[in-house]
């Protein structure tokens, strides 16, 4: 099982560019580096991450709006290229039990995730404690019913919010990268049982699509910066203590 769909394209550009930072200088400020990586599209998984229908910020869903429509565009090209769609929109998947995707999941065979390896966990640049909204909202609610429907589900592609189960499923489609989506960055993106620390402590090669995600944060907290360089900042801390990032321009040139 690889996700492949009947009107997949053959003809690939195997090669992109991904970014990464190393401790630099004594002020231990990341510098980053290019690296160039073969990717076999029908060997990759998508992973989109908490893309829900509204959020309890108003800040956080406007900017899932406009994320939603390039993710589906992001997901259709890897699609035809013959890589796994996984759709993981937690705490959602009633709203889907019924649905050819989520059934799939369910008769993949069982592959117990290995120990977690030790792994550097710093602190995140950005205070989060707020809950992060930068318009105003500070009561946490489940404002969430399904993924953004804006972002298609196909019936060859997977629904699950659960890390294990996800992992079964790289295992089966011999899925040799992950590139992640979605909200939120510091939150859900790395945190979730299918997120990226424990992707990478379980030794799956992973990459972030740091275009296509977004932070909570409110720069009335520190480090006192607007929410994009927030953003920013948490994306540059992924880059240098767990996984390489990508464009999704680049995983459009596969």
């Amino acid at each position: 099982m690889n996700g492949a769909s009947s009107d997949r394209v053959d003809d690939v550009s195997p090669t992109v560019e991904l970014r990464s930072r190393s401790r630099g200088s004594e002020q231990n400020e990341p510098n980053a580096d290019v690296i160039e990586r073969d990717v076999d599209p029908a060997r990759s998984a998508l992973i989109i991450c908490d893309m829900w229908d509204r959020h309890w910020s108003r800040g956080a869903t406007e900017r899932v709006e406009v994320m939603a429509p390039r993710i589906d565009e992001l997901a259709s090209h890897l699609r035809r290229r013959g890589s796994l769609i996984i759709h993981a929109p937690s705490e959602t998947l009633d709203f889907y039990q019924d649905h050819p995707a989520r059934q799939r999941v369910k008769r993949i065979p069982t592959v117990e995730p290995p120990k977690k390896a030790p792994h550097v966990d710093p602190s995140l640049p950005i205070d989060d404690s707020d809950g992060g909204s930068d318009t105003g909202e500070t009561g946490w609610y489940t404002a969430w019913t399904r993924q953004h429907p804006d972002i298609r589900i196909a019936d060859e592609d997977l629904i699950s919010d659960d890390g294990a189960e996800i992992y079964s499923a790289i295992c089966d489609a011999k899925i040799n990268t992950v590139a992640i989506t979605g909200v939120h960055t510091n939150m859900c993106v790395l945190n979730r049982s299918f997120g990226i620390k424990n992707l990478v402590r379980w030794g799956v090669d992973t990459v972030l699509v740091r275009d296509l995600t977004d932070a909570m944060y409110n720069p009335a907290m520190p480090p006192y910066v607007s929410h994009r360089r927030g953003t920013e900042l948490v994306i540059e801390h992924i880059e240098q203590y767990w996984c390489p990032t990508i464009t999704s321009s680049e995983l459009l040139r596969l």
